[in-house]
């Protein structure tokens, strides 16, 4: 990512490196390369899925509660992250 310190700068996000060939440092990265593998196996080609299909596992597994989300799903994590946000705009006039 190589505007990773402009994100930083234009949003205020924490931006994190690991370590190469340090799976521990990217837990929920690796539970999901897990979850994924339930669907592809290692080395699938995804081209060779439809997008249908693909927006399918997608939605099953943002449908999954997660431990590391206090058990919410990702979509109900998200959710109520934009409706942080939007608690927090100022109306401008244009």
């Amino acid at each position: 990512m190589a505007q990773h310190a402009r994100l930083k700068v234009d949003t205020g996000v924490v931006v994190y490196f690991c370590d190469p060939q340090s799976p521990w440092q990217r837990g929920s990265n690796e539970n999901t390369n897990g979850l994924l593998r339930q669907y592809f196996p290692k080395g699938t080609d995804l081209c060779a899925h439809d997008p249908e299909a693909l927006a399918a596992v997608a939605a099953t597994l943002n449908a999954r509660p997660r431990k590391t989300l206090g058990w919410k799903t990702p979509a109900e994590a998200l959710d109520q992250c934009l409706a942080e946000i939007d608690k927090h705009r100022v109306a401008t006039t244009g």
